[in-house]
């Protein structure tokens, strides 16, 4: 297969097939092709180059088949032009060994869903827990939510079919290496299930929380469709082991139409569990301690959500404010402060919304979301502060669980219930100077106010996180407003706490994929190994596999 890299197109208003043919003649030209063979080709990549701002082009990776190809790389100088041979993903040849009852997934985040969707695809019949509610039912309850301040603790942000990725931005940009083709994988089942097509291809692709939702019940009836199932509003409190082997789930069903109901106990029989538990899932984490499960705490960060114009961000990228026939530009930051502490931009949503994430009554945390569009007046992102053991002072595996509790219950009381909000120039005042700027209660006036999802009041934001964090907050502030100018602003807008930017625990397991516990499988970012939509849809998969190359599918004649 032919790669031609960095074929450059203006920004303009064409339609696909019109950048099809523009692109087909750059190919033609590009190859020396001077008679009429017929070829096709893929679009690979495309990214947008604006290094020479604001003149700016759409940067194509291509791979163009149907030539023959040593023939047309010697006519070709230079290294625009290469012979490639991409990696195609194959599900693992199944083993032999007979599973006596069907695999139990807990958790239909991105790991438990990709987990589900390659085992249900492959014949292995699985079971998916789902303690929060099915995404339409899901979203009534986070609006409602968001409306009046009642909040379900089994069904919210973090709780629910999707997980806590169905409310964000549906990000889907990934660091992690990808040798066996998981990753195009994750792109093509989204696509199937109703995804746009560009995501194949974008630089920084994303769906967008609208589109998400509709994605995720898309994937949740084939799954279906291929004999697993999901049973909604169905916790696990206990994981049943004997002689170091998984045999059962203990799970609480509650009603579909209130997850918050009375709940009735039942033991599923099994030998395989997969824990794609999330990141939230706190009372879970406590009672695998409890059963001895071997985990440990792990570094993570906490911050705040921080808002600028989405004209403030154009303009920093593309040079202008609103430039035409360009998405709404992005940005990803990092700094290291004197003392060695890592400050960084994190889940960065171009005209997004911060959104309350809270999951515990007496707890407030936030996150940030978009829309497809991403056609909101504000931008906003996570600055986050690196974290470890040594910061919350305990080395106990649940020891960041409670790290966070506490920042999050001085969160609670910072906005009395609400999302407490203040002005950047306030916090780096108090926190300099240690003065209390007495916000509470004031109202923002003006076009450049916060874009949040639930209530929000003013409040002392600088109170939250622990005096080392708040200075190498405003140190990392201050570094990206040199790199962004405007970024640290009087004006910006900050909201707290941002606590669940990943898990504070890893589940400990080994090559096979498994705990100490024969037939337990930690998955996804709950157990540690993952951080996004991704890496934890690839993750995901990657627990499907070991699964099956331990056992055989289920055939007609099995239960």
């Amino acid at each position: 297969m032919i790669r031609i890299n960095q074929i450059r197109l203006r920004p303009g208003r064409e339609t696909d097939e019109e950048k099809e043919k523009i692109l087909e003649g750059k190919i033609r030209k590009l190859l020396k092709i001077k008679d009429n063979p017929p070829f096709t080709f893929e679009i690979v990549k495309c990214s947008i180059d604006a290094r020479k701002k604001p003149d700016i082009f759409y940067s194509y990776t291509v791979d163009v088949n149907g030539l023959r190809e040593e023939e047309t790389i010697k006519r070709i100088k230079g290294n625009q032009v290469s012979l490639v041979y991409p990696v195609k993903y194959h599900f693992p040849v199944s083993g032999e060994k007979c599973m006596e009852h069907r695999p139990v997934i807990v958790g239909a985040g991105p790991a438990g869903l990709f987990c589900g969707y390659m085992l249900a695809k492959h014949g292995y019949r699985p079971i998916i827990l789902e303690r929060g509610m099915d995404v339409d039912r899901r979203r009534r309850k986070t609006e409602g939510f968001w409306q009046t301040g009642r909040l379900d603790e089994e069904c919210n942000v973090q709780f629910g079919e999707g997980g806590a990725g169905a409310f964000s931005d549906g990000k889907l940009n990934t660091l992690v290496k990808d040798k066996e083709g998981r990753s195009r994988e994750v792109l093509s089942v989204f696509v199937e299930a109703g995804a746009p097509e560009n995501i194949l291809y974008e630089g920084k692709p994303h769906i967008g929380t609208d589109i998400l939702a509709d994605v995720v019940k898309n994937m949740r009836k084939k799954i279906t469709a291929y004999g697993g199932e999901i049973y909604f509003c169905t916790k696990m409190v206990d994981l049943c082991i004997e002689s170091g082997r998984v045999k059962a789930v203990a799970i609480e069903r509650r009603g579909q139409e209130e997850a918050s109901s009375a709940a009735a106990r039942e033991e599923i029989e099994t030998d395989t569990v997969v824990l794609a538990i999330g990141h939230s899932a706190r009372d879970t984490f406590e009672m695998l301690y409890q059963k001895e499960i071997p985990m440990e705490a792990k570094a993570f960060a906490v911050g705040f959500r921080v808002e600028h114009p989405q004209g403030l961000v154009n303009r920093s990228q593309y040079g202008v404010e609103e430039p035409e026939s360009l998405p709404p530009a992005s940005y990803k930051l990092a700094a290291q402060t004197k003392e060695g502490r890592g400050v960084y931009s994190f889940c960065m949503c171009p005209g997004g919304y911060v959104v309350n994430a809270s999951s515990e009554e007496g707890h407030l945390a936030v996150n940030g979301m978009s829309y497809s569009k991403r056609d909101g007046r504000n931008a906003n992102s996570a600055v986050i502060v690196s974290v470890s053991p040594k910061d919350y002072g305990s080395s106990h595996p649940l020891g960041g669980i409670a790290f966070q509790r506490k920042l999050e219950k001085r969160a609670y009381a910072a906005g009395h219930g609400k999302v407490p909000v203040e002005y950047y120039g306030d916090f780096k005042k108090a926190v300099w100077e240690k003065e209390d700027m007495g916000r509470e209660g004031e109202k923002i006036t003006g076009q450049y106010g916060p874009q949040i999802k639930g209530e929000w009041q003013f409040g002392n934001v600088h109170d939250i996180l622990p005096e080392a964090l708040n200075r190498a907050f405003v140190e990392g502030m201050e570094a990206f407003n040199r790199k962004i100018p405007g970024f640290g602003a009087e004006n910006v807008i900050l909201s707290g706490v941002e606590s669940r930017t990943s898990s504070p625990v890893r589940i400990c397991r080994d090559e096979r994929g498994q705990s100490g516990i024969t037939g337990l499988y930690p998955c996804g970012e709950g157990a540690g190994y993952a951080g996004g939509i991704m890496s934890a849809a690839m993750d995901g998969i990657r627990m499907a596999e070991q699964i099956a190359r331990i056992y055989r599918p289920f055939t007609a004649k099995d239960k």
